[in-house]
């Protein structure tokens, strides 16, 4: 059986966080910043600073990387769109849509986690699809259930099919594709907006997949492997209730890790559910999340490799 969670993550603190326009036309829960790029700056680091802090105090593994100033990289805080790292001691980088995003991938992560005890066989680069307009943007575009081998991915404009079913045959996984979009039918753009993996457990905006055949086929899957499912509706997705990773602490036991505009949006009932599946853990990410347009999971890339 494969490793499902892990205990063990990559952040990256940002050096030059801010709004992105090459990305603000595909992602709709970007907004546009009052405040000065200084501020805004300032802003993100105190929340990923105390993120980080919860975390390592939940007893989460946390290797931090900094960002370098240049070139200014805005959504450098979000890792895991364009690394993942497996349990077979395989990276992959991936294709990026936004041309400043893809000055986030870095030669030396993976040696700086060679030096910690991490043990890499093999690094995968698919960059090079970036040259044929098609991109697969890490376990953003893919919510990768480990247990079941099962890859969910909501196709868009960073999300190919065809690199989709290159993924699901490199590591020998099922993959189930399906067309997702908001109550303004503004197409979803990572799939880890809409839903997430738990271990007895998913969380899925099933109303955001409106073919209805798509939507029977994702909560069929679900249904068969996940004893509950806890739906959230559009408004609760807008506020990143989808936006969910299940970790493990040191002493093995879950860990959920959802920001707190997240579980303010949720219902008393949902608290409820989520809190009988691990400890929660809340960071408070206003800024990180408002304007760059994703929320704490997209800012933890999982660490998976064989650790010494």
């Amino acid at each position: 059986m494969m490793a499902a969670f892990t205990s063990r993550i990559l952040m990256i603190r940002p050096a030059c966080f801010g709004y992105n326009p090459q990305t603000s036309a595909s992602n709709v829960f970007q907004k546009m910043p009052v405040m000065p790029h200084a501020e805004l700056q300032k802003q993100a680091v105190q929340e990923f600073d105390q993120m980080v802090n919860l975390l390592q105090g939940a007893g989460i593994t946390v290797e931090v990387v900094h960002d370098t100033p240049e070139p200014c990289k805005p959504d450098a805080v979000f890792p895991n769109n364009w690394i993942s790292f497996h349990e077979n001691g395989e990276v992959v980088i991936y294709p990026m849509m936004a041309p400043n995003r893809r000055l986030e991938k870095r030669n030396d992560i993976v040696p700086l986690l060679q030096k910690k005890g991490y043990q890499v066989n093999k690094v995968i680069d698919l960059s090079h699809y970036e040259a044929t307009g098609q991109f697969l943007e890490g376990t953003g575009s893919m919510v990768l259930d480990r247990a079941h081998q099962i890859i969910y991915a909501c196709l868009s404009d960073r999300t190919h099919e065809a690199l989709v079913q290159e993924m699901a045959s490199m590591f020998q996984y099922k993959s189930i594709c399906f067309h997702a979009a908001d109550e303004r039918h503004k197409p979803i753009y990572h799939t880890n907006v809409m839903m997430a993996i738990g271990k007895n457990m998913a969380v899925i905006c099933a109303d955001a997949i409106w073919d209805e055949r798509e939507r029977q086929q994702v909560m069929k899957s679900l249904q068969a492997h996940h004893e509950h499912i806890l739906q959230i509706s559009f408004s609760q997705m807008h506020q990143y209730a989808g936006n969910v990773l299940y970790l493990l602490n040191q002493h093995n036991e879950p860990v959920i890790v959802m920001s707190h505009t997240a579980y303010a949006s949720l219902s008393s009932t949902q608290r409820k559910q989520l809190e009988k599946q691990g400890q929660l853990i809340l960071p408070v990410i206003p800024v990180i999340e408002q304007t760059g347009g994703g929320s704490v999971r997209c800012m933890i890339a999982e660490i998976f490799l064989p650790h010494r």
